[in-house]
This record gives C-alpha cells, structure tokens and sequence, in this order.
C-alpha cells in the first residue's frame, strides 16, 4: 500500500479514538500531549459532535476527526436502531481516515466513536490499544478487549478483560499529587461535587441536610461544584433551607480543584473518574455511585475504593435526609478515621501512569513498522 501521507514514513503516527464525557477526553488529551510532546508522534483524535472533544481537542492543538456513533446500551429502541443504522458509516468514514493517516496504532478510549474506530482498525489489521480508566469496561472496550496488542487499565480487577494488560493507573494532574498539608486550625471544609455537569442527586440532598449538618458540626463549611444548569436551583435550596449563609457556597463550576482537594477534610462526590483525583490527594471520600452509569461501572469504582478502606460508599438509592447526615457526621467526627482513609486512598494512585501509557503506545507502534 503506498503512503500518501505528507509526514515521513519514519514519524510516528497515533489516532486516539473516543470521548464523550470529560471522563473520557481529559485522560485521551493528556495522552496525546505525552505522545506528542515527549515521543514526537502525529496525533490525531476521533469523536463526535456531540461531546466535549469539539471543545477541547481543538483547544489543546490536535487535529479532530467526527464520526457518528451513539450509545446502544441503557437507551430506547429508538436511539439504538439509530446508532445501528449509524455504525456502518461510522466504520467507512473511520476506514477512510485510517487509510489517509497510516496510524501505526490506534488507540480507544471508551466514549462513543471509540467502536467505530476499533472496528475499523481490526478490518484494516492495524494494531490497536485500549485504555480503560474504569473497573468494568465499556461496550466498545469490551467487544475488542481480546484483539488489542495492549491494554492500559486502572485496576488489576480489571486486568481479565483484555489481552496484555497492565494496571497503570490513569493520568491525574501532577497538582493533585503534591497537595500541601492541610494544617488543622480547628475548622473543617467538606467540598460536594458531582462532576462538570454535577449531579442532581447531590444538589437535592445537601441543601436538606445542610441546616442539621451545620448546627452538628459548628466548625464546618460546605463548597458545592452544582453544574451550571443545577445551581440556580441548588443556591435556592440551600437559602430555603435556613442554614447559615456564611457557611455554604454553592457555585457552577469550582476552578483549581486541586486547591480546593487540598482544602478539604472530606469529599462528596460521584465515582466516575474522579475517584483517581481522590486516590492522588490522597483524600477520604463519600462515594454516591451514578446509577445509570454504563454497566454501572461507578458502583465498581465505589466498591474498590470502600474495600480498601479509603472511602464509604453509599447507593443513591439508600441516599435519604437521614442516612446522609449521619454518614457525614460520623466521619467528620472522627479525624483519625478521616485520615487513615486518606492514607489508604494513596496506595490506590498511579504517579507514573501517564508515563506507563505513552510507552505502551509506542511500544506498540514500532512492533507495528516494516
């Protein structure tokens, strides 16, 4: 096959295929900056117009492909005969592109247009690699896990799915990592966020529980991330609640998590991929598993971190007025349970992932090179 391709046969070429949620894309980005920056390779991405990828891939410089390809589980018929209608072209248009770039490999990423672009690459006989950043893959990432040369994944539980996988870990901002101590001056912070888009369930909760929780613990304050369409409503609850408004802040988004992790005794929030942030702070952490989640990977994600000491873990579906505060005031009560949780949120981190996942790319890549 000639190569048609402007960049040397010698350069290093990698399509990264995926997205959706910033689960997704943040990780995938961190990737391609890595290969990029540190290996000189060519990266471009795949995903649709409908995810944060038309945002934030161009933003970071890297050329973006659109495909598409939508969800087929825990959706109607509707949806699902579409994206079945949709596949097909999603493979030609993704054979196509891998025709045109000449990848020596292709990596998926979970996220939507990831099935696509794997199925195209297995047609072409083009390597492939899967990273999965949680403890039960996704459908995209299941269907090839057996046909990639390598799979890089978050926890050892979820090592069985692929062929030659390695648990690095997930790519967590170095920020996270080198946390300054957080000197005890006798008061306390708990941070609730439920992602970029928040999460209703915590924005309906904590604005009822506020009021008690805060005349229990007299030292605390509370800093809620509600999502920009939430926080009108959340700000609302928590004035009608009657708790003290000097001790509540609840805004859309919370720029400088890090900062804000650092500032924390204790962490309410969801366990998608955030749960890596918590394990590289190092910080204790109520977990409310998402219940919709795709093959309700975040109770997966919960149930590793509350088996290892360094969180609690507490089903939306058992998430009542009274439950909530008295899990809250139990851990905010006792330090030395907070801190030993934290201690062992840390042995769950991956300082090295990024690393670990740029070299198996490339690894991969020169197996694959005449």
């Amino acid at each position: 096959m000639t190569n048609h391709h402007t960049s040397s046969p010698e350069t290093l070429r990698i399509l990264i295929a995926g997205g959706g949620t910033g689960g997704h894309v943040i990780p995938a980005l961190a990737i391609a900056r890595a290969l990029r920056d540190r290996h000189g390779a060519e990266v471009r991405m795949v995903g649709t117009a409908r995810g944060l990828e038309t945002k934030l891939v161009p933003e970071a410089g890297f050329r973006l492909e659109l495909v598409r390809a939508d969800q087929l589980k825990n959706v109607s018929l509707a949806t699902r005969a579409r994206t079945a209608f949709d596949l097909p072209r999603g493979v030609l248009r993704c054979i196509a592109l891998l025709r045109e770039f000449h990848p020596q490999v292709v990596i998926g990423v979970g996220g939507y247009a990831s099935g696509p672009a794997m199925l195209a690459a297995f047609l072409l006989r083009i390597p492939m690699m899967a990273y999965e950043p949680n403890a039960a893959p996704g459908l995209a990432n299941r269907l090839i896990g057996k046909h990639v040369e390598a799979a890089a994944v978050n926890f050892e539980q979820t090592r069985r799915f692929f062929r030659n996988a390695v648990a690095t870990g997930v790519p967590v901002r170095d920020a996270f990592f080198s946390l300054p101590e957080r000197v005890s001056d006798g008061s306390q912070h708990l941070l609730v966020f439920g992602g970029s888009m928040g999460a209703r369930a915590l924005n309906q909760a904590m604005p009822r529980v506020a009021a008690s929780l805060l005349s229990a613990l007299p030292r605390l304050t509370i800093l809620h991330q509600a999502g920009a369409k939430h926080v009108d409503a959340t700000q609302a609850a928590y004035a009608a609640s009657g708790a003290d408004p000097s001790r509540w802040e609840a805004r859309a988004f919370l720029d400088d998590m890090p900062a804000r992790f650092a500032n924390a005794d204790l962490i309410l929030c969801r366990s998608g991929s955030s749960v890596a942030e918590l394990a590289a702070a190092g910080k204790p952490s109520l977990l409310v598993p998402f219940p919709f989640a795709a093959d309700d990977h975040q109770h997966k994600n919960a149930l590793i971190f509350a088996e290892a000491g360094a969180a609690v873990l507490l089903p939306e579906s058992e998430l009542t007025d009274e439950r909530l505060t008295s899990e809250l005031t139990r851990l905010l009560t006792d330090p030395e349970r907070l801190r030993e949780m934290g201690s062992r949120a840390r042995t769950l981190a991956h300082p090295d992932a990024l690393q670990r996942i740029a070299a198996m790319a490339v690894r991969v890549a020169a197996r694959a090179r005449p």
